[in-house]
Formats: structure tokens, C-alpha cells, sequence
């Protein structure tokens, strides 16, 4: 079988909490139970579980997939936790693909639930950033970030009202997503955004994501088993692509590009599709200067035109290029191990979007981006393309 030969099925996601009021395996808990009623399959059925590592409340724990398996009372076949940072809930897809189609499993349940803000376990004994970039005084994504913005601006220049305009687009579109963080459904103009306080010059605080709880999940099986359950509506993976360590071997990197070079042209060509052909775009979105380099990288605009892109291009739900239409992670918060932006793609594909309901539902480029090394661009790009079962 080809990635296309399979399907996603169902979606479920629960609220983004600035801090959850519940424990990390009710919210996972709450999310089988959803997905089980969509689907109408039992509990049983379900063999298969891919978690996202991206996890702080599992990240003291090399079995946390195992015990979540043990929690939720799941007997499966194939049992994989994903660990490429913001890449994994796209790459919980493709794995889970992988292993319907080696024979593995049968119904994989793709699971992101975190509460890392309730309860941060994560020791991380052998820390990259400890060992490696915080005794140089570079504290956390920020820092780093800061630093990749800076060499933007040195090599192409950066436009804040261009910076701006993304973070009201994306605001927009979170004050029409009942799930995202209340604290965060608020109107900000991009005044706000300028007025906003430095975090790490010259990010701000409106350029930063917001750490907060949630969970979310997903269904994958193979086209012919949900065909056999009468599951007409779902959305099938046509392309994926996953690049690390980018340039890794080079002494002197420009950091201003990214592994989503290589990963964006392996998904669009196994999809089928060129870059213009793309009718809703959902990168994953730490900061948004990433955003920016996305672009770029992606082949919407050349290297070093991703700011007059920006500023030439209506990004809402309604205009041109709908992106990140539940507000992305800056404006809904940063939860459920990252899968906002995949989730919110399916949700749109499958004509759910309520009042932010893109026109166009032909196929959609959903994104990851996963850790932080030191003097490159992030460690992990990945690409999932995406289209509606016709």
C-alpha cells in the first residue's frame, strides 16, 4: 500500500487550558472515548498507539506510551512514541501508516496529550540545551529564535508590521475557535504587537507561543477497512516527508533555511501537487519569524521575499492562502504535544470549521518544526499533505 492507501477517520481535541484541571490521562481518556464514538469501533479494535514525545509530563518516563496503553485498558500490536519535537504529530501519521501497512496494527490511535504546565516531569538528565547552550547564556527558545531573527534581518531585513499582520491574522482566527486558550481570545491590533515587550530582542512577547494544556488525537486506519465501516467522511495523508539535522555536516550554516527544503519538495511530489496548487497551509508556528522562513523554504516566495509575501497576501480564512485557521499555536496556545495545526487541518478538510470554514477543501500542507541545536536552523522540518476522501 501507498501513505494514500490509508485514512484518517476522526479527530477529536479538547479545550486549550492555560493550566488543565485534570489529569493527562482523563484528557487522554476523554479523547479515545470521542474518537471511539465518532468511529463507532470498540475499544478492542484498536491495536495500534503512536504517541508524540513532545511531552513535559512524560518526558521522565522511557515508557510513557506503554503506561499510557496501561491506563487507557488498550491491548495493542504496535506501540511507538515519536521523538523529532514538533514534527511528531505529523509524524505520528505517517508511522502509524507505516505500520498498518507492514501488518502491525490495524486501527492506530494517534495520541497527543499533555499537561505540562500542571505537572512538568521531565528531568531530562542528559539535557542538549544544559549540556550545550544555556552556559553560554542562550535560555530557551526565545534566545535561539532571537538569534535566527537577527540573521533574517542582517541577511534580507525584517518588516514588524509584516511580523505584525501575521500575529493579528492568527488572533483573528483564534477568536473564532471556541477551543482555544480563553486567556488568549483577545483582539490584538498590530499596534499591540508592536507595543508588545521584548522577550529576547528583538522577539516580543505577541511573536512568542504560550505554553498551555490540552489534548488532542486521531484515528488512522486503512481506506478498506473504513470503507468497511462506512466511514465515507475522512482525510487521506498523499505526501510526507521528514528532514533532520539539516546542513548538519557543514562547518558555516545559513541558518535562514531550514530542512523544509528537501521535506516540502519529497511531500508535494509525493502528493501529486506543486506548491501553488496548495489551498490551505497549516506550519507549525513556535515564533513568528518561523512563519516567515516557511514561506520561503516551501517555495511560496524566493528566499529573502517572505516579508512582502506576507504583507501581499490576504492569510485569513477567507482570502487567498487560509493559514493556520484555529489560530495556530502562538494564539491558541501551545498544547496537546503540538498537533494544533494538524488537527485544525483535518477539522477543515472534513468542512468542519464552523464560521472560519475555508471555501476551498481540496487539500491542505499542514507542518513541523522540532528542536533547537545551536548555531542552525531547527533540528527537524516535516511535511504532511492532506486531502478529503472523494
Amino acid at each position: 500500500m501507498s501513505l494514500r492507501d490509508h485514512a484518517i477517520v476522526a479527530y477529536a481535541e479538547t479545550k486549550v487550558m492555560k493550566k488543565s484541571d485534570r489529569d493527562v490521562w482523563v484528557l487522554a481518556g476523554e479523547i479515545l472515548e470521542s474518537l471511539l464514538d465518532k468511529t463507532g469501533f470498540d475499544k478492542a479494535e484498536v491495536d495500534g498507539l503512536v504517541m508524540s514525545g513532545l511531552t513535559g509530563t512524560g518526558g521522565a518516563s522511557m515508557f510513557w506510551a506503554q503506561s499510557t496503553c496501561d491506563m487507557l485498558g488498550l491491548e495493542v500490536g504496535f506501540c511507538e512514541q515519536v521523538h523529532t519535537g514538533g514534527c511528531s504529530a505529523v509524524g505520528a501519521v505517517a508511522r502509524a501508516a507505516a505500520a498498518i501497512d507492514a501488518g502491525m496494527c490495524d486501527v492506530a490511535l494517534c495520541l497527543y496529550a499533555d499537561t505540562h504546565v500542571r505537572e512538568h516531569n521531565g528531568r531530562n538528565d542528559r539535557n542538549y540545551r544544559r549540556d550545550w547552550t544555556e552556559p553560554y547564556g542562550l535560555l530557551g527558545p526565545p534566545g535561539a529564535f532571537g538569534l535566527l531573527q537577527r540573521a533574517y534581518d542582517a541577511k534580507f531585513g525584517v518588516d514588524p508590521l509584516a511580523l505584525g499582520k501575521l500575529a493579528v491574522t492568527q488572533r483573528n482566527h483564534a477568536l473564532m475557535n471556541e477551543n482555544a486558550c480563553e486567556e488568549l481570545r483577545v483582539p490584538i491590533t498590530i499596534e499591540d504587537y508592536l507595543n508588545s515587550r521584548m522577550i529576547a530582542d528583538p522577539i516580543r512577547l505577541l511573536d512568542c507561543v504560550m505554553l498551555a494544556d490540552g489534548a488532542a488525537g486521531l484515528i488512522v486506519t486503512s481506506r478498506r477497512r473504513a470503507k468497511e465501516k462506512g466511514l465515507h467522511k475522512c482525510v487521506l495523508p498523499i505526501g510526507y516527508a521528514e528532514r533532520t539535522n539539516f546542513l548538519g555536516g557543514d562547518s558555516f550554516v545559513d541558518v535562514t533555511r531550514s530542512g523544509h527544503e528537501i521535506a516540502g519538495k519529497k511531500a508535494l511530489a509525493a502528493a501529486g501537487l506543486g506548491i501553488k496548487d496548495i489551498r490551505s497551509f497549516h506550519p507549525y508556528d513556535d515564533f513568528l519569524i518561523a512563519l516567515v522562513i516557511q514561506f520561503e523554504a516551501f517555495g511560496f516566495c524566493r528566499p529573502g521575499q517572505g516579508m512582502a509575501f506576507v504583507r501581499d497576501t490576504d492569510l485569513s480564512y477567507t482570502g487567498a492562502l487560509p493559514m493556520n485557521t484555529g489560530g495556530g499555536q502562538i494564539s491558541a496556545g501551545q498544547a496537546a504535544c503540538s498537533s494544533h495545526n494538524l488537527i485544525e487541518a483535518v477539522r477543515q478538510l472534513m468542512g468542519e470549521g464552523g464560521e472560519r470554514q475555508v471555501k476551498d477543501t481540496s487539500n491542505a500542507l499542514v507542518t513541523g518544526i522540532g528542536w533547537i541545536n545551536y548555531g542552525r536552523n531547527w533540528g527537524s522540518s516535516a511535511a504532511l499533505a492532506l486531502m478529503p476522501n472523494q
